[in-house]
């Protein structure tokens, strides 16, 4: 689906992100993966996206290696949990640096190397229209995500380059698997977690890396500005108390 394409795929070292990588390889397209840390097995490039420099950088390495960009994935992204009397100014500025000022930046220079029927795919969450306790500052990034793609599918679509979120639920990633481990009963977490969803079970990260390869896809040519939500059904089904037993 994606033979000769150039996609660049940031915070593909690990998880959601590497499994992106791998899945768009595995269609075609000629990936460079851009970290703080090398994935070993994947072209790469070092990447910090709170930093201009480095973007404006890693965005020049591709087009010298590859003459232009097809597809840009946003998927670095960090989260933490703090009460709103916890956070610092400084906890917020940094959360948005990387989930919200990082995607912007790296459209912004992207998207000269990109040629009519490019993509831009960017990694939301849930939280951007949902919440969980103690993450004001990752739903207020991620709200900003769904945000930037709308405006990016409007001023760009002229262009011929379409842009659309993914918004991931619970996905079987290390980040995530940290809350299941921490708990004293697993089994009875991950039995709990799998209950959530109408499926039957968590997600995994190719769940995700399939739909960015659609996305990012000539399938997808008439996909733009919309949030594809990944979720295996968990949001469509509003929760029960307890008491009920189901």
């Amino acid at each position: 689906m994606l033979t000769g394409k150039i996609a660049l795929v940031t915070g593909g070292a690990q998880g959601i992100g590497r499994a992106i990588a791998a899945r768009m390889e595995a269609a075609g397209a000629k990936v460079m993966v851009g970290d703080l840390r090398d994935p070993g097995d994947i072209a790469w490039h070092a990447l910090d996206v709170t930093d201009e420099t480095s973007i404006r950088a890693f965005c020049a390495h591709a087009v010298h290696t590859h003459g232009r960009i097809d597809i840009l994935v946003n998927n670095a992204g960090i989260m933490f949990e703090k009460s709103l009397e916890e956070q610092t100014a400084e906890d917020w500025d940094r959360m948005s640096a990387i989930n919200l000022r990082g995607p912007f930046l790296m459209a912004k220079h992207g998207v000269p190397h990109m040629p009519e029927g490019g993509a831009i795919v960017n990694i939301g969450s849930l939280e951007g229209h949902c919440c969980n306790p103690g993450h004001t500052a990752y739903a207020a990034t991620k709200a900003g995500v769904h945000g930037l793609t709308l405006a990016l599918a409007v001023d760009l679509g002229p262009r011929g380059i379409r842009a659309n979120t993914i918004a991931p639920g619970w996905i079987d990633t290390d980040l995530n698997r940290v809350y299941v481990e921490s708990h004293p009963d697993r089994a009875q977490v991950e039995d709990a977690l799998a209950k959530l969803h109408p499926i039957g079970h968590i997600g995994q990260p190719e769940d995700v890396g399939d739909v960015a390869v659609y996305l990012a896809s000539d399938a997808a040519r008439f996909v733009t500005g919309q949030r594809i939500t990944v979720d295996g059904g968990r949001t469509a089904r509003p929760p029960l108390p307890a008491i009920f037993g189901r």
